[in-house]
């Protein structure tokens, strides 16, 4: 079980590796730039591989959790966010100006969801008292408090009101949920690391169901 958790840091730490280096290249502005449009920077492909590597991340990490036999919607919520981080960069989105499409609806859509699942498994982890619950729980709320101002500029277009990214800082708080969500993530890794020592010097773990 370490060797899934050691890969699954391994993942998410080459993932954000390629996440900054795209963000480093790119002449975006971040506070207004959504993620999703660094796909059409030179070095766009970065984008796919990084969301790719969350997702082995996020799939191992779950592994390792469901052999520790952790909750089974734990296991679940991990494994959907890591089928929605995949989805988002396998799908890209539109570029800005261009009808909604049906790449840019799955786009769209998995994030949102990847976006609402994290929260949801670490709010199931914090209350079952995990290492690093009081941290994951603030992290949660942090990206639920985030993803409902990502929301509020799609409600406001809904009811014909003009608002562009220039406008808002649509790249900042849609970067907040992200950096929170992986942070949940690599908590719940980190949180298996010392039941798995205790067992190897033939103590007790915790519970984690």
């Amino acid at each position: 079980m370490k060797a899934l958790l050691v890969s699954g840091f391994a993942a998410i730490g080459t993932g954000s590796g390629a996440m900054l280096t795209l963000h480093a290249e790119s002449d975006l502005d971040p506070l207004h730039s959504v993620i999703s449009e660094y796909a059409f920077q030179a070095s766009g492909w970065l984008l796919p591989a990084s969301l790719t590597l969350f997702a082995v991340g996020s799939a191992l990490i779950a592994e390792a959790m469901r052999r520790a036999g952790m909750s089974r919607w734990v296991v679940a919520l991990l494994l959907a966010w890591g089928a929605s981080m995949f989805l988002i960069g396998a799908f890209p989105t539109d570029r800005p100006g261009v009808p909604l499409s049906l790449s840019g609806g799955i786009h769209r859509y998995a994030a949102f969801a990847a976006f609402l699942v994290m929260p949801a498994a670490g709010m199931l982890l914090a209350k079952a008292r995990i290492r690093y619950a009081k941290a994951v729980r603030i992290l949660s709320g942090v990206a639920l408090g985030a993803l409902l101002l990502v929301v509020v500029p799609y409600v406001v277009r809904m009811f014909g009101i003009p608002l562009t990214n220039d406008e808002i800082p649509a790249g900042l708080t849609q970067r907040a949920v992200v950096v929170t969500e992986i942070g949940v993530l690599a908590l719940a890794g980190l949180s298996m690391l010392k039941p798995l020592a205790q067992r190897s010097q033939g103590g007790s773990s915790p519970s984690l169901a």
